[in-house]
This record gives structure tokens, sequence and C-alpha cells, in this order.
């Protein structure tokens, strides 16, 4: 008989693990799959966690995991998700079922293991996705080398160590300009680089040059520094913009493949679309974390959103109608 779950989790970043642990506590049978390739791997140091400012986001998450273990109700394995699909007369299978004045729609998920655990086929009466974001960096060689020790990518979490410093703004998408008027709140010495391909309209290059930022639309050859830290941006011409560090804003994918076959709303970044307690399109799914709008947030906001949505997942298996 396959194993039923109330929800299957997938994703154990702060989103899922906090979700999963709220879950638990409300007795619902919880599996949370995932496949250990956190986005911020490359990060050593995580802030604005209240009690854990500081704290590197591997131990946050080993302090979650270990909170969640001490629940019979939850289970977490090493995994990676091949396949979620809507399957109705899945439900049957439960030992107990849901209730059954509720929608009983259920989801058939299939995962690989990962490090040597088993694979999985289980069915779940609802599934929620807080798998995450897969990222792109722009095409740069040394970029990855500075990635998470000189040039970073969450402007909250890490614009208070960057205070007053000559920084870059790397990114060839068309949000450069709101991203480069957060970055202004720290340092007023701020290059904009857009490599010849990123969006900067000239009522935006006003609006950033008030505010003293600068916007450099040359290519970029390359980032240049030592031992993770930069110091300068070299650009295509062979000049050169010494700077201190700085963000770079990468393109970000919700790498979705898994659940094709749900017909998932998404927005025009492909960022998964809910209603405010994380509610998709697709009765019975959800989603919480940096895959649906408006995209990467600090831990514990995401964090947040994981314990919302868990609440909303738990009040709908029972029933609970919704306020109006």
């Amino acid at each position: 008989m396959t194993e039923h779950y109330d929800v299957v989790i997938v994703g154990a970043g702060p989103a899922g693990l906090s979700a999963a642990l709220n879950l638990a506590r409300a007795r619902r049978r919880v599996l949370v799959l995932d496949a250990n390739r956190p986005r911020n791997a490359a990060t050593l140091v995580s802030h604005g966690f209240i009690t854990r400012d500081g704290i590197a986001p591997h131990e946050l998450r080993r302090l979650a995991r270990e909170e969640l273990e001490r629940y019979p109700e939850a289970e977490l394995q090493r995994a990676t998700v091949r396949s979620v699909i809507a399957a109705p007369a899945a439900a049957s299978v439960a030992p107990s079922g849901p209730d059954p004045d509720v929608d009983t729609t259920a989801f058939a998920v299939e995962a690989t293991g990962v490090n040597g655990s088993p694979s999985r086929s289980v069915t779940a009466s609802s599934v929620l996705l807080a798998s995450g974001l897969r990222e792109t960096l722009p095409a740069l060689p040394s970029i990855r080398a500075f990635y998470g020790l000189g040039l970073f990518s969450c402007i909250e979490c890490d614009g208070y160590e960057h205070s007053e410093k000559p920084l870059a703004l790397i990114g060839e998408t068309s949000d450069l300009a709101g991203r480069a008027l957060l970055i202004a709140q720290w340092s007023q010495n701020l290059t904009v680089f857009t490599n010849g391909v990123g969006k900067v309209t000239e009522a935006q290059e006003k609006v950033l040059s008030a505010r003293g930022v600068q916007v450099e639309r040359r290519e970029i050859a390359d980032v240049i520094g030592e031992g993770g830290v930069v110091s300068a941006v070299l650009l295509a011409d062979g000049a050169t913009v010494p700077v201190d560090g700085g963000f770079v804003r990468p393109r970000w994918d919700a790498a979705l493949e898994y659940a094709s076959t749900l017909g998932l709303a998404t927005d025009g970044w492909g960022l998964i679309e809910t209603d405010s307690d994380g509610r998709t399109n697709v009765a019975g799914v959800y989603a919480a974390g940096d895959s649906t709008a408006p995209g990467p947030q600090q831990l514990i906001v995401a964090a947040g959103s994981g314990a919302r949505v868990a609440s909303a997942v738990n009040r709908d298996l029972i029933g609970i109608p919704r306020a109006e």
C-alpha cells in the first residue's frame, strides 16, 4: 500500500521547515523532501533573523531540522522530487482518510533518493511547494569566486555591513533601478553596471543620479579582487571602476519542472502566484518562500511565510470556511 501523508512539503529551507514544524504541531502527518542544494550555500553569514543574527544559513537549517525531528508526525528525507501529479483517487489509500466532508483531491509524489536515501512514491492530501529558486549569475569569469564573500544578492541581509563603502550593483534585468535605490540607503557611492544588457531608463537614471548613483552601461569583462574581496569591476574596454564589494542581481528560476503537469499560475518572472495564505490556483497545492512573488526574501520572511501557509493548509484540511 502506498504511504499517504496529510501534506508533502517539497523543500527544507526556512519556509519548508517552518511549515513542517507548524503542521506537525497540528498533528498532521508530514513528509518533507529536500534535495539538499540550498540556493544560499555560498553564504557564510545571515542577518536579520531575530535571536539568530549572524548565524550561518547551514547552521540555521541544522537547528530547524533537529527541532522537527523531535515530532513523530514529521519525516524529513533527502530526495529530489521528480513529479507531483494530481490523482483524486489516491486519497482512498489513507489509513484514516481525510474528512469525508472535505474535498479529498490528492496527489501522487515521486522522488529519487539522495546520498543513499531510498526513493519514495507516496500520496498526499495536500502539497506545499517550498523548493526555492535556482539562480544564474551574470556570465563573468570570476564572479562565482566572489559570490557570498564580496558580492551578495540580498540587499536587506547584507547592506548594513557595506555602509558608506563604494559599491557595485551588477545585473542584467529590468529591476536594477529599484534595487539601486535600496542600496543607496546604506551607501551614496554606488555604481550600477548593466553589462550592456540590464534596463535602466533615462528617467530612472535621473532619479538615481539625484541620489548620487552612477549608471555604467558598458559591457563588463570581469570582477577583480583577491580572496573573495572585490576591489574593482573591469570593463570590456579595459577601464576599471574601483569598488569595495557590492551586490549582484542573479536571474532566478522557480525550477518547477517536477510540478509541470499541475498547471500552476505564475507571474512574469516565473514565480508562483498565490493568495495571501499561499493557496495556488490548483486546489490542494500551496506555495511558500522564495518561489512565490515577489521572490527572494530574508530567511525570517521565508520562515514566516511557511508558518502562515501551514495554518491555511491545516484549516483547509479540516474544512473551515474561508473568511470573506
